[in-house]
């Protein structure tokens, strides 16, 4: 098992252990023990999944769970001690950097989706989401197509960002299609009117 990921953390942890058992240790599992290490991936907005808290330290939903699965890999390899490296990760880097093995687990939300099943590995999935804009009252913005010839963001690599961008083109709605580097950059974009949703 080269890598795993996030989606479905709680479950992660079981699969991993399993594994590490069963065979010989390869890729990932193999790195860990060898270098006494483990490298999570943290995003400093993703609420309420990895986040920065008054302190800068990354906490969160996702960030508990990868402290569980760090528990159980530890106990697994029969290591003393385990460092944890933690690697700020964005929307667009946390892919490329899990698949070139900077990271080793990616504590955030990421779409589980078969073109990213192609890259990376996903475990079970924890949480269950659908794209939705938000927009202000005053905008009367109340359908997709209320949002012809507007800007509108979205985080840069996300799923979001690909579905806005497909049914900009499907419905010729002449979007000025904004990528933002996280959300908190994005619902910036929308409290100072240069997007409308």
């Amino acid at each position: 098992m080269k890598h795993f990921r996030s989606i479905g953390l709680a479950l992660a942890a079981t699969f991993v252990v399993s594994q590490a058992g069963a065979q010989e240790l390869t890729g990932t599992l193999k790195n860990i023990k060898d270098t006494g290490a483990i490298t999570l991936g943290f995003r400093d907005s993703s609420i309420p999944f990895s986040y920065l808290d008054d302190n800068q330290k990354p906490v969160g939903f996702a960030m508990d769970i990868c402290y569980k699965i760090v528990d159980a890999v530890k106990k697994e390899l029969k290591l003393d001690k385990l460092e944890v490296k933690l690697n700020p990760v964005t929307s667009a880097t946390r892919i490329p950097l899990m698949a070139n093995g900077t990271i080793d687990l990616e504590c955030g939300s990421t779409t589980n989706n078969a073109e990213r099943q192609k890259q990376v590995a996903f475990t079970n999935t924890h949480l269950l989401s659908a794209t939705r804009f938000a927009a202000k009252k005053a905008a009367k913005i109340n359908t997709i197509d209320d949002l012809k010839g507007k800007a509108v963001t979205a985080v840069a690599g996300s799923v979001n960002l690909t579905q806005l961008a497909k049914v900009n083109t499907e419905r010729n709605l002449g979007i000025n299609v904004m990528p933002a580097k996280d959300q908190a950059e994005a619902f910036l974009l929308l409290e100072t009117d240069r997007a409308q949703a």
